[in-house]
Parts: structure tokens; sequence; C-alpha cells
């Protein structure tokens, strides 16, 4: 996978003078786009859109600096139809316009080159399996909260709070089925993983995994079957799992045949008596890679 992302670089690298098609770098992947925007994002850091506009925009600034031409043969030659669309993504990378860098004296913005390459660090591995399940309903309650990144979410904590102790207590009768018991379910997040910022809304649901319908007054997603990747984590209370789903993209999906799903995510998370470390489950939708697609990485 990882020579595959390689190869998506290299064909980035060589067509920032035209479009370029997130379906083209997909198929150069082997992969389906969506997973090849949420696996970029999660080893990059960045985006894949945003990483292609800042490398655009890098080369364009040594142009606008050197002199190659007008300012609206520059913006022409990387993609844009006006000198107004050209200086306005400029001045977004660069913090300047592009007549007044060429003015001289002005500090621009560098995106590098990216490439991907495999680090083993320690000797820990990931424990998970996966499950195959029939369609099934989260029950609960459910909120429209910003996402969080690092830390407790308040808002999610504090909805958690205002739910009744008699509402939770029929929610985990209703539970019927793995992940047993009461759940935290994201769903509704944006599909494209450079939109998922710091505030980005979600629908968080407190819920159960459940084969029976929702009770008057609660919420409910209809869930499809399909397969899910379950994994297991212990620690530090939220930053363990937190770290969780980072390791999830950054490790295992370049590692193993499985490509991710739309669908919600779930989280399992059984807290310690003082409230500082926690046991989880977190169950992500996959599917297998097709016959051809996704080698295992060898390097």
């Amino acid at each position: 996978m990882l020579e595959r992302l390689n190869q998506v670089m290299e064909h980035i690298e060589g067509h920032l003078d035209r479009e370029i098609e997130p379906a083209e770098l997909a198929r150069i992947a082997a992969t389906s786009e969506y997973h090849l925007r949420r696996l970029f994002s999660a080893l990059a850091g960045v985006g894949l859109s945003e990483y292609i506009r800042r490398r655009r925009l890098t080369v364009a600034g040594a142009d606008v600096l050197a002199g190659r031409g007008t300012l609206l043969e520059i913006a022409v030659r990387h993609g844009y139809g006006s000198g107004e669309a050209f200086a306005r993504a400029f001045r977004a990378v660069h913090g300047v316009g592009p007549g007044e860098a060429r003015r001289g004296g002005a500090v621009l913005s560098s995106q590098p080159r990216m490439s991907f390459r495999l680090i083993v660090e320690g000797s820990s591995s990931m424990r998970y399996r996966i499950v195959e399940k029939d369609g099934f309903a989260v029950v609960g309650k459910k909120v429209r909260v910003p996402l969080v990144h690092e830390g407790m979410n308040p808002e999610i904590a504090g909805f958690i709070r205002s739910i009744p102790p008699e509402t939770l207590r029929r929610l985990e009768e209703l539970s019927d089925q793995e992940p047993g018991g009461i759940v935290g379910v994201s769903d509704r997040l944006p599909a494209a993983p450079e939109d998922r910022t710091e505030g980005t809304g979600l629908d968080y649901y407190h819920a159960v995994v459940t084969a029976a319908g929702a009770p008057e007054g609660l919420d409910a997603l209809d869930v499809p079957a399909g397969a899910w990747a379950v994994f297991e984590s212990s620690g530090e209370f939220p930053r363990t799992l937190q770290y969780l789903w980072r390791d999830v993209f950054t490790q295992w999906f370049p590692s193993n045949p499985y490509r991710s799903r739309p669908g919600p995510e779930i989280l399992r998370t059984r807290l310690s008596a003082d409230g500082t470390t926690a046991d989880a489950e977190l169950w992500i939708p996959v599917e297998p890679e097709r016959d051809g697609e996704g080698a295992r990485n060898a390097g």
C-alpha cells in the first residue's frame, strides 16, 4: 500500500499544472476514493485536496518570485481560470498576494513534497478481529456536537450527564448483540477527512446496538449489514482512545487488505472507578480490498 501511495504522490507532482482527479488517484492507489482520502489524511496530517492545493501554490510561488511569466500566465499554468481566483488562493497559502510577493522581500510558505515510508517503532501489536454483522439499529439519544480531536469533548460529556438514569436503564434492556451495553456512536461526519477540522459537526448517539425498534422518545439509526474491524485498547482516558483511531489508519490499514467504507464509528468504553483509565472496543466499518487491490505493505 505504501508503494502505491508513493505512486500517487508521483502522479500529483507530475500534474500540478493541470486538473488532478481524485478518482484517478484512487485508481493508482488501487482502492476507493473514500478510503484513499481517509488514509491520506491520517498518514499525512493534511487532507488530500489541501495537500494538492498547497503543493500547487508552492510551485506557483517559486514561479512568481523567479518571474516566469506574467501573473496571469502563472495563474493559468497552475490551473486557475482568472487572476483574481489565483490571487485569493495565493494569499490564503502565503499570506500575501502574488503582486506583493513579486515586488520583493515577501516571506512565502512552502509545502514540502511528501513521500511515505515504513518506520517500525517498538514491538507493540494491535489487537483486532473482523466481525460480519447483519443489519442492526443504533437506538438511544442523539445530539449534534462539534468534533474535538484532543481531550474530553465537553458537549458530549454534558449531553450524557443530562440523560435521566431511567432512560439509561431502558437502553441497557434493549442491548441484544455486540457491542454490548451502552456505546458512543459517531455518524454524519464529512466524507472527506480534510473537512473534519476541529469544530466540525457530527451526530453523536449515546445508545445501544439492537435488533429491536426504537421506543417512543428515543432516536434510531439503521445500519446495513457488513463487515467491521474491531480494535481493543486499554489505557489513559480519553487520550488512549483518541490515539487508537489514529493508529488504526496510520498502522493497521496500510498493513492489511481492508479499506474503510461509509458508516458510523462505534466506541464501547468501560471506565475505571476513578475515571482515569478505560478499556475500549472501536468498531470501524470495513470491506476487503478487491482482488488485485491493496497489496500488503512490503515496506
